[in-house]
């Protein structure tokens, strides 16, 4: 989303994609940079943010105003029609407070909770829901989301009534053998692969959270995932595939 030659290519591609579609998107490189505007330092804990009070107004300013419309606007512009959410809206995701032991990540929200009958119902009138990483509690708290998590809950819940398919856009082309060579991408990869691989560690830590969500979406009826840079969504695909 910082470039804006690749994000306008990626939202036709996207726009392009036929039947029903859900876009899940993050937004930390901005809402840091905004933050540090305001003079808000950002604290970063193994690669996780701490989410105070501060933080959190940043975020739902960044993620579910400016960087959500301009997302929702950019569809509209290329003939889908795009509705903007965040998990507050229809209470569409319910989240619960993560537990401040061992660490005390603040306003930050693991999802219990997605209601599919009103994404459905969204889907059903041919809208494009376009979901921020924000969840809400039943108190009605707003939350810092993890973005993969969202995708991957959602789409657990909808392959009750759909057959879903689930792309993780990310800056590597796939799942790399090798970090520095970025030509030695997994084609493909079951359960006993990814277990052979992390035996051999050629898995890195960072890609550890992801596959996690991979795997946890296969084994919950997703027919397939996909991982790849923003051109996995076009139909000469050659990120990594994970199947059951």
């Amino acid at each position: 989303m910082e470039d804006e030659q690749q994000l306008q290519a990626f939202l036709s591609d996207f726009s392009e994609i036929e039947g029903p579609k859900i876009l899940v998107h993050g937004g930390g490189v901005m809402a840091t940079r905004l933050s540090e505007q305001l003079g808000y330092p950002t604290t970063m804990l193994d690669g996780r943010r701490i989410t105070d009070e501060n933080a959190i107004r940043v975020i739902v300013m960044t993620y579910a105003g400016l960087l959500n419309k301009n997302l929702v606007a950019g569809l509209q512009a290329k003939g889908t029609s795009a509705l903007g959410l965040c998990g507050a809206d229809g209470g569409s995701i319910i989240s619960r407070r993560r537990e401040a032991t061992p660490i005390d990540y603040g306003f930050v929200g693991d999802v219990e909770e997605i209601n599919s009958k009103f994404l459905t119902s969204l889907l059903e009138q041919a809208m494009v829901p376009v979901f921020s990483a924000i969840t809400c509690t039943r108190d009605g708290i707003l939350l810092n989301t993890n973005a993969d998590s969202i995708a991957t809950e959602i789409a657990k819940a909808m392959s009750a009534s759909f057959e879903v398919h689930l792309y993780f856009c990310m800056e590597k082309k796939g799942v790399l053998l090798d970090v520095e060579d970025e030509t030695s991408v997994i084609g493909e990869l079951d359960p006993e692969k990814y277990r052979s691989l992390l035996k051999e560690g050629k898995i890195t830590n960072g890609m550890l959270p992801k596959l996690h969500n991979c795997f946890q979406a296969i084994g919950n009826k997703v027919e397939a995932v996909y991982l790849g840079d923003a051109a996995l969504i076009r139909e000469e695909f050659t990120g990594t595939k994970i199947t059951s």
